[in-house]
């Protein structure tokens, strides 16, 4: 299936930046992306096999490396403690890394506690509003909490932890201790979460399985990572993993322990619990989409192609009366889970 690798950023328009504000979203940051992008020399990074990663670990000159670490560990304060500095005393940014595969092309960094030598991660962007608008939907209808912050042209992300899923998919589906049926069973509720908010590009990198160890078996989670491609496609596929050739092990797993009654089951278990969230976040909602719906985020042929496709896939004319890739979204939302996102009549 071919995807648009070179999908345009959109800029943050007034409005969008008047709900970031309003929801919290925005702060004022130390370091901005442009200020990372200074760094004096690379190499590339390898795992624990000696493969490459796709990412660099950048270096900085001296002193400008002890001004951003500085920096660096007051955006995590922001992120982690809403900006409570006491704890950043023993913290340190002591490795940067940069990724030029992608729309997005992150710096992940590393923050340290000395006292336990314990790490954790978070990632400096570009803030495009496509993916503002991917991870605002995914933290109000999935189960998952986006935590993130936003400064002008700059994002920061918190790390979601997870098995990258082509790595999950090649090392880990086949293993005996793997319940599969549990893997089926959640590849299905986020298949449908995707189409129903319309997300796309969900090939296997660009997720994670968060594996829980429970009392007598383990339970499994699929997470999006990479909502660049919130609502930027017009083939209606582009928004259904399961049409990924890299996702094929897993959908031929699918086909054959889950009946189709049982597929049924769970894709109407994930939208009843989209509803009730939807519902539980109806105002948040429907200002997000209202800023949404006014926003040029894909091509006009890319929106005419989807309303096509969609009106199809529904049986209605529903989409004729949409402007935008906003608009396609609310409507997507309100065939599929009704109360709480439905469109207004202009």
């Amino acid at each position: 299936m071919d995807i648009s690798r070179k999908k345009p950023p959109y800029p943050i328009t007034p409005a969008l930046r008047q709900y970031l504000r309003a929801y919290d979203r925005e702060a004022p940051l130390p370091v901005s992306y442009a200020d990372l992008k200074f760094f004096s020399s690379s190499f590339p990074l390898l795992d624990r096999a000696g493969h490459d990663t796709l990412w660099q670990t950048v270096f900085f000159e001296p002193q400008a490396l002890r001004e951003l670490s500085q920096g660096l560990t007051q955006v995590y304060a922001l992120l982690k403690t809403a900006g409570d500095l006491s704890f950043t005393e023993h913290l340190v940014a002591d490795r940067i890394d940069y990724c030029e595969f992608g729309n997005s092309r992150p710096f992940r960094v590393r923050i340290v506690n000395q006292f336990n030598d314990n790490y954790d991660y978070f990632y400096v962007k570009r803030a495009d509003a496509s993916r503002l608008y991917g991870l605002e939907l995914e933290h109000l209808l999935s189960p998952n909490s986006m935590n993130f912050l936003v400064s002008g042209d700059t994002l920061v992300e918190e790390h979601i932890a997870g098995i990258p899923g082509d790595d999950f998919i090649r090392l880990r589906l086949s293993q005996p201790h793997i319940n599969q049926v549990r893997i089926a069973k959640e590849f299905v509720k986020f298949n449908e979460r995707c189409f129903v908010r319309l997300l796309g590009d969900m090939r296997a990198y660009n997720y994670v399985i968060d594996v829980t160890p429970d009392f007598e078996d383990e339970q499994y989670r699929v997470r999006a990572i990479d909502f660049d491609q919130q609502s930027y496609e017009g083939r209606r596929a582009m928004y259904l993993p399961q049409f990924f050739k890299d996702n094929a092990a897993v959908v031929e797993m699918c086909a054959r322990l889950l009946k189709p009654e049982t597929l049924r089951q769970y894709q109407t278990e994930e939208r009843a619990l989209m509803a009730r969230r939807a519902r539980a976040e109806r105002h948040r909602l429907r200002d997000l989409l209202e800023v949404m719906r006014q926003h040029e985020l894909a091509p006009p042929e890319k929106v005419a192609q989807l309303k096509a496709e969609l009106n199809r896939y529904h049986h209605t004319t529903a989409f004729d009366k949409c402007d935008s890739m906003g608009d396609i979204v609310r409507q997507n939302l309100w065939l599929m889970l009704g109360a709480g996102v439905k469109p207004s009549v202009g």
